[in-house]
């Protein structure tokens, strides 16, 4: 029905445009301070035991806070134990544990190229959001184009793209980002719970995969391990690759290339 339609369209266009001008005005002024590519931004600290709480509640008859008082009593070996057999032995990546790895999320600012944020945007069982491409956080340019002789003509083509915006964006801010080359940088949130970390991070850090998205996906494993501790968590993903990406990526396509050519 049209004037539905037109009344939600209307209702987002004017959301957008007060919330803009405000974040405009209290924090237009601001520079950029440098930060790495992946920052972990939000976490549980308890995160593990509402995990193994989790695991246990479908096999009591006790309350989930009764549980997870039991839990928080427990030893390290116990817990352990639990998620051990809860988590069981995962022939290949698709054999993912229960929804107990849905009790705890993660929330990751990234600063990636373009291209990788694409294929990261692909993952559904989670909140994304981005801000708008411009050509204002610099662009990736892989050591492979240095190693073939050919920075002078990436970073040429990287200049025009970044002139091109500049020239639409007074007169058309939004349609302007069409302009800007994927190997530009963009960014944007990603927050997702443990079950679907392991989804992702398992397949988007495998050898096939592009180097850009690989050292996301990578980071963002070392952060739930490290930083957030949730270590039983990181060491779930039995099936996450973690060597160095531009040399696996080449080295998966010269096994194909090798394949082509037998056939």
């Amino acid at each position: 029905i049209p004037e539905r339609g037109g009344r939600w369209s209307s209702y987002l266009a004017e959301n957008r445009e007060n919330t803009s001008q405000l974040v405009d005005d209290m924090f237009g002024a601001l520079e950029p301070e440098l930060v790495p590519e992946v920052v972990l931004v939000d976490f549980d600290p308890d995160g593990e035991n509402k995990l193994v709480a989790a695991a246990c509640y479908q096999y009591s008859h006790l309350s989930e806070s009764q549980i997870r008082m039991r839990v928080e009593a427990m030893s390290v070996a116990d817990k352990t134990d639990i998620l051990n057999a809860y988590i069981g032995n995962r022939d290949n990546r698709r054999h993912r544990p229960g929804r107990a790895f849905e009790s705890i999320d993660y929330r990751f600012d990234v600063l990636s190229d373009y291209g990788a944020f694409r294929d990261m945007q692909r993952h559904r069982l989670l909140t994304i959001e981005w801000q708008p491409l411009t050509p204002y956080h610099g662009y990736s340019r892989p050591e492979l184009v240095d190693a073939a002789g050919g920075a002078e003509m990436f970073d040429e083509v990287m200049a025009r793209s970044s002139s091109l915006y500049d020239a639409l964006a007074a007169d058309y801010p939004y349609q302007a980002s069409y302009a800007v080359s994927m190997a530009y940088r963009i960014r944007y949130v990603m927050q997702f719970n443990a079950r679907e970390a392991m989804h992702m991070l398992e397949l988007r850090s495998s050898p096939q995969g592009h180097p850009a998205y690989r050292r996301v996906a990578i980071e963002m494993h070392r952060l739930i391990g490290e930083q957030a501790g949730h270590k039983a968590v990181a060491e779930a993903m039995t099936h996450l690759t973690t060597e160095e990406p531009e040399l696996e990526r080449l080295a998966a396509e010269r096994r194909a290339e090798a394949k082509r050519g037998g056939k």
